[in-house]
């Protein structure tokens, strides 16, 4: 048997020695060789191999049964007791590891090291932070470094997002190719979009998805590289967005347009929404509609299209294939649409408000013709990030301007729309 077959059949051995030890009264494999082969099946896990979750899970529970009928004797054995913190770390029973660090052969230090680990299982990030001070994961033996830096990266994020992206680089570095690693890639990104670094964002994104993709855990990445490119999005590099991509299949490069479309449109980024709309549809197959990329298409043309042949077109999507959540949206959308076309029947007070509108819009006008006449005009509600049509101001002092009436008609049409818009995108948050 090859070396390479030798290490992915590691876990299985395990396994089957475990279950005939009952029947055949063999020692029991010790706790440092059972958590091996734990590491061993999470490292495959990460790389792609989902078979191997349901035996993770059946491993985890012979490790627990293991550790909590352990002798005193078998923590003087210093690999046990950091196999217990690497199991408690690895997704093990809280309680199991707090019996563990009471055990009377423990150190100081371990017992130290074992309440921070639990401070942290509690989500208890300022007694975690605390406890686990004064341990250095470089300094640490191999088997449990590259867990404590990852442990010491996720407790600092909310604190020191610089010092907890330095552990989480230590993790990297501690546990090449394993499921660590591919933790410590997925945590760092909203860490580096929220320090304003795109080169870091786009390379740790880069390097997840030729190495990671396949994991089952890749859901996690699509939602902070959803947000992280959100967050980047006054700096954003479109090309590397597409760079990282090309590496996806067309469906998971469908996945992540459609949601960063989505996220785009309800945050007001219309240029990013028309960016991603785009490239979803462009990840739909030939001949094919999908009724999400339809909505978000649409959602990034509704303040420069022909609303009379957008109000004909979101009638026309397929609802069925929509969300609950994305159908209020596209609700919001038709209602904007008939709010702006409707021909408006209007009382004796309602005209005397848009004259007195009009007259205050006017005197608020620069007298000078030229662009300045266009704007001097802000909308009345906070509009999203897209400019109005370049038919929509002024276009120059070199030109002839628009008639009193007809700029105020531009105007109020334009005023009318943003607001309407803005307040679809808040009521869909």
């Amino acid at each position: 048997m090859s070396e390479r077959a030798a290490w992915l059949a590691l876990p299985f051995a395990v396994l089957a020695f475990a279950a005939g030890a009952k029947a055949e009264t063999q020692p029991p494999l010790q706790p440092y060789q059972m958590v091996r082969s734990l590491q061993t099946l999470q490292d495959r896990i990460a790389t792609g191999d989902h078979a191997a979750l349901p035996m993770q899970n059946k491993l985890l529970e012979l490790i627990d049964a293991r550790l909590r009928d352990a002798a005193d004797e078998d923590f003087a054995e210093k690999r046990n007791v950091r196999a217990a913190l690497v199991y408690g770390m690895s997704g093990g029973n809280p309680s199991t590891l707090a019996q563990v660090i009471k055990r009377p052969r423990l150190s100081d230090e371990d017992r130290q090291l074992g309440r921070g680990v639990l401070a942290y299982l509690s989500g208890n990030t300022e007694v975690a932070q605390t406890t686990l001070a004064n341990f250095e994961p470089k300094t640490m033996a191999p088997e449990i470094g590259a867990f404590l830096a990852l442990v010491k990266g996720s407790v600092n994020a909310s604190a020191n997002e610089t010092t907890a992206l330095a552990y989480l680089d230590s993790a990297r570095l501690l546990g090449p190719g394993t499921l660590v690693e591919e933790a410590a890639l997925r945590r760092s990104l909203a860490l580096e979009a929220n320090l304003g670094k795109p080169d870091r964002f786009f390379l740790a994104s880069e390097q997840y998805v030729r190495r990671f993709l396949r994991s089952p855990y890749a859901s996690q990445f699509a939602d902070s590289f959803v947000t992280g490119v959100l967050t980047l999005h006054g700096s954003l590099d479109y090309a590397a967005i597409d760079r990282i991509t090309s590496l996806m299949d067309k469906d998971q490069r469908k996945v992540i347009y459609l949601r960063l479309a989505r996220r785009a449109g309800i945050d007001g980024l219309t240029e990013l929404l028309a960016f991603a709309a785009q490239r979803a549809e462009e990840a739909v197959p030939d001949g094919q509609l999908d009724a999400r990329s339809e909505l978000y298409s649409s959602l990034s043309t509704l303040t420069t299209g022909d609303l009379d042949a957008m109000k004909d077109h979101l009638r026309g999507i397929d609802r069925d294939q929509l969300s609950q959540s994305d159908i209020r949206l596209l609700e919001a959308a038709e209602s904007v649409v008939r709010s702006v076309t409707a021909t408006p029947n209007l009382s004796a007070e309602g005209e005397a408000a848009i004259a007195s509108e009009k007259q205050t819009t006017l005197a608020a006008t620069p007298s000078p013709a030229g662009d300045q006449s266009a704007q001097a005009i802000k909308p009345a509600a906070p509009a999203p990030e897209a400019a109005l049509p370049a038919a929509s101001v002024a276009k120059g002092s070199t030109e002839q301007q628009p008639e009193p009436d007809t700029t105020d008609t531009i105007i109020s049409d334009a005023r009318a729309r943003l607001s309407a818009i803005d307040q679809m995108l808040k009521e869909a948050k």
